[in-house]
């Protein structure tokens, strides 16, 4: 046999995590039961909010979110274009307008200079929200994004997807975790296999905004309310007696959606979470090692150095030669992965008015970036083959 694929991603799944899938599976609930709620407080306090809501995947999480903030049509939202086209997809699900801004080419994050002009270009109360995206694992510097939003009423989504464990330093000095609903109104996790924690799909949302918590819980269920305090319809109509409403009885009082996680992915990804600061830790150590290796290459861009409260959920070099690179790690079964094509010049996007020169610096970063393997099971063996296979490529 040849040697065995090295891929950019991958999930960490342990005799653990099996046996408390099989456990639950084996229980009362597979869907709708207690291991939901285990999650979401468990979540809730590992990331440091008040409030978490499990939902089905990470792009139900955003369409929840642009639903529970009342996105109507026509309704203005700022964010990046390197990002998952989710990110983006969230307004148009609500007929809403996206508007792109341009990456920081340091740090490949919504550039907040980008979004003031867009901002400061039209009249004030044109533009409804933003979504600043930790892109990569790194945390953008929320505080800032949240003192301009509240200059230009706009409400916030963090997509975190990238970041569980991440954090920026506040004007403070004091640690803010991605998702900590301290400066967003609401944010927003991934648990695709790829990601730091992994339930085969999955995702959270997360805030400290008591309302919105509970906006999102119905809609994330049919918009189906089964608390007989918020009943809309009378006793009598419900077939109920004494004042009481009959125990079978549900209302359905707003449009929402089937988004819900089940008990056995949720059990998984408590089993997860366990572990989830020592798969951070490992992410970092295997960051130090690229960093190390690539600090004195010229052929070789990008990020570089020790980054404060980077999560690393990717790895991303930057080289002019990127095709070549991809398929010559390829042809030695490293198989990276290139994150991400421009929101704005996917055809639909383009379909929409946007065009190549819109968002410069995040063109340029789309010519040259790649992702290297980065999951904390990767080992030092399989590491140091791929940067030898790096430069090996440059020294042919």
């Amino acid at each position: 046999m040849g040697k065995a694929i090295i891929p950019y991603g991958k999930q960490d799944i342990t005799e653990k995590d099996i046996q408390a899938v099989v456990k639950t599976l084996t229980a009362e609930y597979l869907t709708q039961g207690p291991k939901i709620l285990e999650f979401e407080k468990q979540f809730a306090s590992y990331i440091g909010s008040k409030y978490a809501v499990a939902v089905a995947n990470g792009t139900a999480a955003l369409h929840l979110c642009t639903l529970a903030l009342d996105v109507k049509t026509g309704d203005k939202v700022i964010t990046t274009p390197i990002t998952f086209a989710a990110s983006a997809n969230c307004v148009r699900y609500c007929d809403g307008e996206v508007v792109f801004g341009d990456i920081d080419p340091h740090t490949y994050l919504l550039d907040i200079n980008s979004v003031k002009r867009i901002l400061e270009t039209a009249p004030k109360g044109t533009f409804k929200g933003i979504i600043p995206v930790d892109f990569a694992g790194r945390a953008i510097n929320m505080e800032e994004f949240k003192e301009l939003a509240a200059e230009y009423g706009l409400w916030i989504i963090e997509d975190a997807c990238h970041a569980p464990g991440g954090f920026f330093k506040d004007s403070n000095g004091i640690k803010q975790n991605c998702g900590n609903g301290s400066f967003a109104d609401l944010a927003i996790f991934s648990f695709h296999p790829v990601k730091h924690i992994a339930c085969g799909e999955g995702g959270m949302i997360t805030t400290n905004d008591e309302e919105l918590y509970h906006k999102l819980l119905k809609l994330r269920t049919h918009g189906i309310v089964k608390n007989s305090d918020n009943y809309e319809n009378s006793v009598e109509f419900a077939g109920g007696i004494n004042n009481e409403y009959p125990g079978w009885y549900m209302e359905m009082q707003d449009l929402g959606y089937n988004y819900r996680l089940t008990d056995f992915q949720a059990a998984l990804g408590l089993s997860q979470l366990e572990r989830a600061e020592k798969g951070l830790l490992e992410r970092r150590r295997i960051a130090g090692v690229y960093n190390q290796a690539f600090e004195s290459k010229d052929y070789i861009n990008g990020q570089s150095g020790a980054i404060d409260g980077h999560a690393y959920h990717l790895y991303i070099i930057e080289t002019p030669d990127r095709i070549g690179l991809y398929n010559y790690l390829r042809e030695k079964k490293v198989f990276a992965q290139i994150h991400y094509i421009p929101c704005h010049l996917m055809p639909y996007y383009r379909g929409l008015g946007w065009a190549e020169g819109d968002a410069p610096a995040a063109e340029k970063y789309y010519r040259e970036c790649i992702s290297l393997p980065m999951y904390p099971t990767l080992t030092e063996a399989e590491q140091s083959y791929v940067i030898e296979k790096i430069d090996e490529f440059y020294s042919l």
